[in-house]
Parts: C-alpha cells; sequence; structure tokens
C-alpha cells in the first residue's frame, strides 16, 4: 500500500522572536542539519500560513506568488539590517529604504463603516495586497522598534554554524537554540582535540 504523509517541522523560534515578529521573520530561512536549507515563506501558501500563524492575516488568508515575494523580499532587507547591526556597520540604504517604505504604507485608521444590522463600524477592507501591506508594515515597524530600543545591544547571530537565525542574546547564550549549543560544543571539543593526521 502507498501512503503519502505530509511532514511539518516544528521548529522553536530564536530568544527574542516571541516577543519581535521582524525577528521571526529574519529567521523563516533557516539551516537544518546536513547543510539542509528551509524557508518556510518558500511557497504563497506557506508565506499565508506563516502570516496567519502570528495573527498578522486573517485566518482563510490567500497570497499570490508577488505577494510572497514581498515578504521574503522584505526578510532578506532585514536581515541585511541586522547584519548591520551586529557588526555596528552602516545599514544598507536600501534596506533603511524597504523598511521606511513598508511602515509608511501602511494606514493607521480603519475606514468609518456603516451596516444596517451592526450600525456605525470600523474596519479595513482586506483584499490580498491590503493584508501584504498590513502584516508588511507591523513588521517593519517592529524592526524599526527593536533597532533603536535597549534591546538591539542584545541582538546577535547565533554563534552556531551553519546557522543563520538571530537572537536577542540572554546572558552568555549566543546560540539560537539547544541543538545549536551542542552543535557548536562538539565543534570547539573536536578543535581542541585537533584533526588526526
Amino acid at each position: 500500500m502507498n501512503a503519502s504523509c505530509t511532514v511539518r517541522l516544528v521548529i522553536s523560534a530564536a530568544p527574542g522572536a516571541d516577543r519581535h515578529p521582524g525577528l521571526d521573520l529574519a529567521n523563516s530561512r533557516l539551516s537544518m542539519p546536513g547543510d539542509q536549507i528551509v524557508d518556510l515563506l518558500a511557497t504563497p501558501g506557506d508565506a499565508a500560513r506563516w502570516l496567519v500563524d502570528r495573527g498578522l492575516a486573517p485566518v482563510g488568508s490567500v497570497l499570490h506568488e508577488v505577494c510572497a515575494g514581498r515578504l521574503r523580499a522584505l526578510r532578506e532587507q532585514i536581515r541585511d539590517l541586522f547584519a548591520a547591526a551586529v557588526h555596528a556597520a552602516e545599514p544598507p540604504a536600501e534596506a533603511l529604504a524597504a523598511i521606511n517604505s513598508a511602515i509608511t504604507r501602511v494606514p493607521t485608521a480603519a475606514p468609518l463603516r456603516w451596516d444596517p444590522a451592526r450600525g456605525l463600524f470600523r474596519a479595513t477592507p482586506h483584499p490580498t495586497d491590503q493584508v501584504v501591506d498590513h502584516a508588511l508594515g507591523v513588521l517593519a515597524a517592529d524592526v524599526a522598534d527593536l533597532l533603536t530600543s535597549a534591546d538591539a545591544a542584545r541582538l546577535t547571530a547565533c554563534d552556531s554554524r551553519p546557522c543563520m537565525r538571530y537572537l536577542l542574546r540572554s546572558g552568555r547564550r549566543h546560540w539560537c537554540s539547544v541543538r545549536c549549543g551542542d552543535r557548536a560544543r562538539a565543534a570547539r571539543a573536536y578543535a581542541r582535540r585537533g584533526t588526526p593526521a
């Protein structure tokens, strides 16, 4: 009998990603054992699920490739900003422009609407582009808040290669997960023993 199954990766969030969805977005492309790269936004369906799971889009949202591409592009700009921040370098102008563009595309107030059954209410219509604009704006604003807050000094890249995630350092911890910490300690122990001739 030929059965198919869907395997869903369970990936723990890096420290700080629970409070900063922009950090979580930056880490949505990651390295897995065996040098496999996993992109949690690889398809429009994946991107929609990622947004819905984080409360950034209504349940049932459907994205098209152009929208998923906008989300992936913002992720790369955020990663460029984080890399500059971690290395105390000047941030790339293109990354700053992308963040500022996403922030300013979101209306700050929902329009007033009338419904005979409900009366007056405020609600923003959510066609796909408005859903994505809203999500990108929230993510970009979070990144701006993170990079200008006290937490910015705690932002670091995971110290375990080939991991590509960012985290908010807590104490001496410089790894995004137990797996990466174990991998880094094993690599250091192997290096101390030296390589066999």
